[in-house]
């Protein structure tokens, strides 16, 4: 990441010295379809698909590549978890102008959940985009009550923001009001672009959080698909991440919603609106196959040295070449295949690859010390940690962001060693908490190109050494969140018509995607704020 950056547009934009955008321009020609398929298959990493096709020739993956452009060397934002993936990929920005740095984050200037009178409240809150926002986080639906689940998932809303829990959100001091996942995102998305245009929009993804795809217009997805990926699975003893034939099940409802929705229907297949202009969904198989390990009674991630899939992961893999095969051929059966690109890609890889280079460090037992250190020559003090984000990266927020006290949990955390566990479970040292580097306070914001003191930066970001998870037992091996290459190496390949078969191996972000798919739909790309902010690119070779 680029240090501190000085935001001409962003200035100007808070000034009133920039006028609206218009959403169409003609120096803008549609280039290739009108509509755009996204598939975001989430854990991928470009060395995965390359290999794959490899063995494979004749798959649907190896058929996108051979019909497109592949971009081998794209990168996800920082950090590399699914909320900034994703926001990236439909916004075209990185944190730093989203606001979006983690599924489960901490805003200094916000009150907590639950606030209903907001005079003399201390403003501090956290901000959660998890499960835990559902009506019901134990139910597929997320609580609307359908009977007949989980296989009546499709006749789930479109309209997810009806099932969150408003009193699980946090609470803007000015009105006393609670914060919506879209209204807390900083900018416009490619669905409100497009729904400006008069084009209709659809996505399918894993919680009704999701709903930050509306933007701050609240308007950006017309029909948004979200079963609850942890509730209850089927067997009834874990969620549906627990076991890899379950989250396989689970991702084909979203599969066919897809389906649906490319023959010309909304998600539950019930009411024809035609084929959405953008749309798309997010696999969750390959992730859960990389971090569980073992599922079905062999083992989950790769094999020794880390370059092919165990048999959960390599089934994943099949599983969702199977499906993406289903949406081409169901787009050459109703003659879409010469008005449709699809972009493949994934918000973020998951790390290690090579089990052998695994250390599972328990962060619980490094932050209680933190904060009883902090407490000890502070007597009368609360702890120091107001939140935690801890994968494969360390992200913190702290009740006082004082240079004293960032620089005390950095070398507190920098001074720790102790013993984690490998992928057997047998004992394995670590130093310095696990840490390669640690950015805290104005280093922190620096890091992420904001100002020092902003709301939703982490206190401390911790990049940590490779290898490295942070859990206190032994049901993953793997994670994501970090800027490791396994974390942010994915695959990028764009194909459909007038797209020629191609590798480019210039450093792309996901972030280009945004202006990627509008720039296809004859749209403007500087429609987008995130854009005109950061200066995102289409990608090259796009015309």
């Amino acid at each position: 990441m680029s240090p501190q950056r000085l935001r001409i547009p962003a200035l100007l934009a808070a000034l009133g010295l920039l006028t609206a955008v218009p959403v169409a321009l003609a120096s803008e020609p549609r280039s290739g379809g009108r509509h755009v398929l996204l598939i975001s298959v989430d854990g991928l990493h470009q060395a995965d698909l390359a290999a794959y096709v490899a063995r494979r020739p004749g798959s649907a993956l190896a058929a996108l590549v051979a019909g497109g452009t592949s971009y081998t060397r794209a990168r996800t934002p920082v950090p590399s978890d699914s909320f900034p993936g994703l926001v990236g990929q439909l916004t075209g920005g990185d944190p730093a102008a989203t606001g979006i740095y983690y599924d489960s984050t901490y805003n200094h200037a916000l009150l907590p959940a639950g606030t209903t009178s907001c005079a003399g409240v201390a403003p501090g809150a956290a901000v959660d985009l998890t499960e835990d926002l559902d009506h019901d986080p134990a139910r597929l639906d997320a609580g609307q009550g359908l009977a007949g689940l989980p296989d009546s998932i499709l006749g789930m809303t479109g309209s997810p923001q009806t099932l969150i829990e408003q009193a699980g959100l946090p609470v803007d001091p000015r009105t006393c009001r609670p914060v919506a996942p879209h209204s807390y995102l900083k900018v416009n998305t490619v669905f409100e672009v497009a729904r400006q245009a008069g084009l209709r929009t659809a996505w399918s993804d894993k919680h009704p959080a999701y709903e930050i795809l509306d933007g701050p217009s609240d308007t950006g997805v017309q029909d948004l698909f979200t079963p609850e990926i942890n509730s209850t699975g089927p067997d009834a003893t874990g969620d549906w991440t627990k076991d890899n034939a379950a989250t396989r099940r689970y991702d084909g409802y979203k599969a066919q919603a897809v389906l649906n929705e490319i023959d010309g229907y909304d998600h539950s297949g019930t009411h024809r609106v035609g084929t959405p202009a953008v749309f798309g969904l997010n696999f969750q198989s390959v992730s859960t196959a990389q971090k569980l390990p073992a599922s079905g009674g062999q083992p989950g991630g790769y094999l020794p040295g880390g370059t092919l899939p165990g048999p959960v992961l390599a089934a994943a893999l099949d599983f969702v070449d199977a499906r993406i095969g289903a949406f081409t051929t169901e787009l050459r059966r109703r003659h879409l295949d010469r008005d449709t690109t699809i972009i493949l890609s994934a918000k973020h890889g998951q790390s290690p690859m090579d089990p052998a280079a695994l250390i599972r460090i328990d962060d619980g037992k490094l932050l209680a010390g933190l904060n009883a250190a902090w407490r000890a020559g502070h007597p009368g003090t609360v702890d120091l940690v107001a939140l935690s984000t801890d994968d494969d990266a360390m992200l913190l927020w702290l009740t006082d962001r004082s240079p004293a006290a960032t620089e005390f949990a950095k070398q507190y955390l920098l001074a720790q060693n102790g013993t984690g566990m490998d992928i057997a479970g047998a004992p394995k040292a670590f130093t310095r908490s696990g840490l390669q580097t640690v950015y805290a306070g104005a280093d922190a914001a620096h890091y992420f190109g904001v100002r020092p003191g902003d709301d939703r930066v982490p206190d401390l970001f911790g990049i940590t050494r490779p290898g490295v998870v942070y859990t206190g037992g032994t049901k993953k091996i793997a994670e994501h969140g970090g800027v490791a290459p396994d974390d942010r190496e994915v695959p990028l390949v764009v194909t459909g018509p007038g797209h020629e078969a191609r590798t480019i191996g210039a450093s792309v972000a996901t972030t280009q995607i945004a202006p990627t798919i509008l720039r296809l739909l004859g749209l403007n790309s500087r429609a987008l704020d995130a854009v005109r902010e950061e200066g995102t690119r289409v990608l090259p070779g796009v015309s």
